[in-house]
């Protein structure tokens, strides 16, 4: 056995020549476990490979009984080769039947040895099987023989995930590395899609796991190591990060890794096995993740992000692979699945090519998923490793609606979602075919039903759906996918361009709304505790006047000719109205001075989403020309959850009394001082949660594109008076007492509602 020590090296080649011979894939699987053996100076080698119902077959042995191989199947975590599955750890006993986990398996022989080194075949973490030796003789197998078969392991890990070994398994029992697999999350952005992966951070395939020169292997990691430490130092170093504040320590946690000599020892020791650098950080890198995979401490669970950030720089750095893919490799039918994923880096892809995004982190109503739902594609969040479950290229569909993911379909599901596909196309027809009918409920109420919007990729849906203007346009859009910030003719030619597609119909346009997750790149971020509840929106316009008088002259100009209407975001108190109002006034004034022509009228409002203005709605409402409530935001001020957090983002259901409550204040109070309400929140884009909305008395909802023709079809069905006298009621009864979504939706069911 000691024979390991210095044969690795040998064994890696050996087995690099035998991974290239034209043989079957059993041929090559019995050949490896005789080349490892005879390299560990062990008496039985055995490989187990875990299947889709998550149990473990022996799939080759040298040195126990061969008529066992593919007979012999254990549960995942039975016995100790379950036990080395379902931990991840390598397992090394110098009398393994005397280890309680030992499970005895007659046909295989083994009773025979005592001496047992098991460990995992990983990659990317996740378990794909078990590699075991094993001696007649009572003895511990040493650090470097351990190290030395979770080297070799990594060999077998290729083997498995490339599929090859599929054609040894029965239907039913094939390899879990390749199989389908049916992910539940929550659905973000609804629709149906079915496409290709392809990894927002891709991981760096090892193609050459095998060093041809061991001591050049070791000085590309130390150059390749020093680069990335320069990097995170020039990224704490630079001015574009604040001195102080958690993104500040995110880096120094970052650099304290780059720097930690636990860390380089493992990686020096796995290259010294005979792996080429890359493979070296692969391999160490694979056994942290499956450790920390397994630890429910959210604060371990962040540390693996932070590891996996810096595995997947060295490995770029080592084979100089781009971080992302171009536009230009974008395939069709594109999947994007990401650990989390800002707004602005999913508008940096082609929409065109873009069909699903699956998302590790993110909740429903996070900026990233308004994005998603902007552009029309199906988006799936809190799916658990992800990323570390498909691999670029695997076929994936992405289910929307009931926030499930299928990798690798078979083709009866693909089929099936196919079917599907075609039949809400068809349903999407029968949506146009509503759109030139008014939109007024069962009972006459007319209702205006907007749309909302931030990017031109959205001007062709205000034609497409018939809506009767746009209801929010996030100016903020434009900002966030420019490289540089866009000047003013710039922000005008859009500006125009959207008034020009409305066609006289009403666009009501949101001033920047930055800040929190929504940051600019070419701006330098201010680093905040709470960034949903600091220096954004509105309060950033204020204090940069500059920036938000450059935007309200870009908008005057816009709509000059035509009425135009501004909306303030994020306004706290009545002297903050009155301030932005002023520069409106001022700009206008300016303009008329310069010979511009000037808007035939403009209408000045704000959203209502900070709580603080549920107290000053009287005079509020004295100032402004229209209200808009941003359900989103004042949901997550009501509750203190917020809504990029997933342990609370679904914590408080918007239908509950509380919000519903606030929600027909702000109704009943616009309704009594005359001014219009509309209500651009995601609530909104619910069906239900329309319904609800104008029982409470809205009259003006604003939507997503792909929610526009399932609210109408509800609103042309909706008796108002009957559920306006079903809500009411409820609402006055203690908070709690009744479950008010049950009610509605048992409305809608026996009105035969579409929802």
């Amino acid at each position: 056995m000691r024979g390991a020590l210095g044969g690795p090296r040998v064994l890696l080649r050996r087995l690099r020549e035998v991974m290239a011979e034209p043989v079957s894939a059993q041929e090559r699987l019995d050949k490896i476990v005789v080349l490892i053996a005879a390299n560990m100076v062990a008496e039985v080698c055995s490989v187990y490979v875990l299947r889709v119902d998550e149990t473990l077959e022996l799939y080759a042995t040298e040195g126990l009984n061969r008529q066992a191989v593919h007979q012999t199947v254990m549960r995942a975590d039975e016995g100790l080769v379950g036990l080395v599955a379902t931990e991840a750890n390598p397992i090394n006993l110098s009398d393994a039947q005397a280890h309680p986990a030992f499970s005895y398996r007659p046909e295989t022989g083994e009773e025979a040895y005592h001496a047992f080194l098991g460990v995992p075949i990983l990659r990317a973490g996740n378990t794909l099987g078990v590699l075991v030796v094993q001696n007649r003789a009572r003895r511990t197998y040493s650090e470097e023989e351990v190290e030395a078969l979770q080297t070799t392991s990594m060999v077998l890990a290729e083997m498995i995930a490339s599929g090859e070994l599929s054609t040894l398994a029965r239907p039913g029992a094939e390899p879990a590395a390749h199989h389908a697999q049916r992910l539940k999350g929550v659905a973000l952005a609804e629709g149906l899609a079915l496409g290709h992966v392809v990894l927002h951070e891709p991981r760096v395939v090892i193609t050459n796991i095998v060093a041809d020169n061991v001591q050049k292997e070791l000085k590309r990691l130390d150059a390749a190591i020093a680069t990335v430490r320069a990097d995170v130092d020039l990224m704490l170093e630079r001015g574009d990060v604040a001195d102080g504040g958690e993104h500040r320590d995110v880096l120094e946690a970052y650099r304290m890794f780059a720097y930690d000599r636990g860390w380089l020892h493992k990686l020096r020791e796995a290259v010294m096995t005979g792996l080429t650098a890359e493979a070296g950080v692969e391999r160490v890198q694979s056994d942290l993740r499956a450790r920390m995979l397994r630890q429910t401490d959210p604060y371990i669970r962040d540390r693996m992000h932070d590891l996996d950030d810096l595995a997947h720089r060295l490995m770029r750095q080592l084979t100089g692979k781009d971080h992302a893919p171009s536009r230009e490799q974008l395939p069709e039918n594109a999947i994007l699945v990401a650990r989390s994923m800002g707004p602005a880096a999913l508008l940096d892809y082609d929409r065109r090519r873009l069909r699903g995004l699956v998302l590790e982190e993110g909740g429903p109503t996070s900026h990233v998923s308004i994005v998603a739902r902007a552009l029309g594609i199906a988006a799936v969040g809190e799916i658990p490793n992800a990323t570390g479950l498909v691999d670029s290229g695997d076929a994936i569909i992405v289910d929307g609606i009931m926030g499930e993911v299928h990798v690798r379909p078979p083709p009866d599901i693909e089929s099936a979602y196919a079917e599907r596909v075609r039949f809400r196309a068809r349903r999407q027809a029968q949506y146009r075919a509503l759109r030139d009918v008014p939109c007024a409920t069962k009972d006459g109420v007319p209702v205006t039903l907007m749309l909302n919007a931030g990017l031109v990729v959205d001007l062709p849906h205000i034609a497409e759906t018939g809506a009767a203007g746009i209801g929010l346009f996030r100016t903020e859009l434009q900002f966030m996918v420019s490289p540089s910030f866009p000047r003013t003719n710039e922000q005008y030619t859009l500006y125009r361009a959207v008034l020009d597609a409305a066609e006289g119909r009403p666009v009501i346009f949101r001033t920047l709304d930055i800040g929190g997750d929504k940051v600019l790149p070419y701006m330098r971020a201010v680093e905040e505790e709470n960034p949903a509840l600091g220096w954004r929106a509105i309060r950033l316009g204020l204090d940069r006047p500059g920036l938000l008088r450059s935007q309200i002259r870009a908008l005057c100009r816009a709509g000059g000719g035509r009425e135009l209407k501004i909306m303030f975001p994020m306004v706290s108190t009545v002297d903050e109205f009155d301030q932005a109002k002023t520069i409106v006034e001022r700009e206008l004034t300016h303009l008329r001075r310069h010979g511009y022509p000037l808007p035939e009228r403009v209408e000045v409002g704000t959203m209502l989403e900070v709580p603080s203005l549920l107290f000053q709605l009287d005079e509020l409402l004295a100032r402004v020309d229209f209200l808009s409530v941003g359900s989103n935001d004042l949901m997550q001020f009501l509750y203190a959850a917020d809504r990029g957090n997933a342990r609370v983002s679904d914590r408080f259901d918007p239908l509950s009394a509380p919000v519903l409550r606030v929600l027909k204040e702000i109704a009943d109070k616009s309704r009594a001082h005359g001014r219009p309400v509309t209500l651009c929140g995601e609530l909104a884009s619910k069906p239900l949660g329309a319904l609800a909305l104008v029982a409470l008395g809205y009259r003006s909802l604003s939507v997503t594109p792909s929610a526009f023709g399932p609210v109408k079809a509800l609103l042309l069905e909706l008796d108002t008076e009957k559920v306006t006298q079903l809500l009411c009621p409820l609402l006055e009864q203690p908070a709690g007492s009744v479950a008010i979504r049950e009610k509605l939706s048992a409305f809608a069911a026996a009105e035969s509602l579409p929802i």
